[in-house]
């Protein structure tokens, strides 16, 4: 794992955003910094969108993540609630990528399941973990908070697993002649 790297984590919303700051230093986890972004019900939709992508696009410019990790929405019962998290969680996609930085998506099933070991954990649990793992003496106050760390160190999880993969002997050729030269043993003569 590469050293000193920040990884901003989100947990959208359009009424309450989570953001959640881990930084990796050596084979250490630490929380730089977390927090909510808390918008009033009487604001319009596009107020909202405007307000998520200046926060973002704020922590981008003040804490200097090398990637952010966003959970990515999940199908619901109620349609419209879908389409608004799915806007908010496109706005704060926007924000990074005018940046520069890169965007990780992760279902809400691969974030419990990475953080608890069980893909359909409480927020309640996902929070305890947390706060475990990150030796947090102060529970943070909403779970939008806990959720968005929870991504964040998702994506630090989900690295490692990533660059075992790529020390393995498994690697992807990028054409046939390729994998045959990689691949000896593979190949069977008639």
């Amino acid at each position: 794992m590469a050293a000193n790297k920040i990884i901003l984590g989100i947990d959208p919303g359009t009424n309450i955003l989570g953001y959640g700051v881990i930084e990796l230093i050596g084979s250490q986890i630490v929380m730089k910094d977390v927090g909510i972004l808390h918008m009033k019900a009487e604001l319009d939709g596009h107020e909202k969108l405007k307000l998520i992508h200046n926060k973002i696009s704020a922590l981008i410019k003040e804490l200097h993540p090398q990637a952010m990790a966003i959970e990515a929405p999940f199908y619901g019962k109620n349609v419209q609630s879908m389409l608004k998290l799915g806007r908010a969680q496109g706005v704060a996609i926007a924000a990074a990528v005018q940046q520069d930085l890169p965007v990780f998506e992760y279902s809400p099933k691969k974030i419990k399941q990475s953080i608890t070991g069980n893909g359909n954990a409480s927020k309640a649990q996902v929070s305890a973990m947390i706060c475990r793992l990150l030796n947090l003496k102060d529970v943070p106050a909403f779970f939008d908070e806990t959720d968005a760390l929870a991504t964040s160190l998702c994506h630090i999880l989900q690295g490692a697993k990533i660059e075992k993969a790529k020390g393995s002997t498994n690697k992807k050729a990028n054409s046939w002649s390729a994998f045959v030269k990689e691949n000896p043993l593979k190949i069977k003569k008639n």
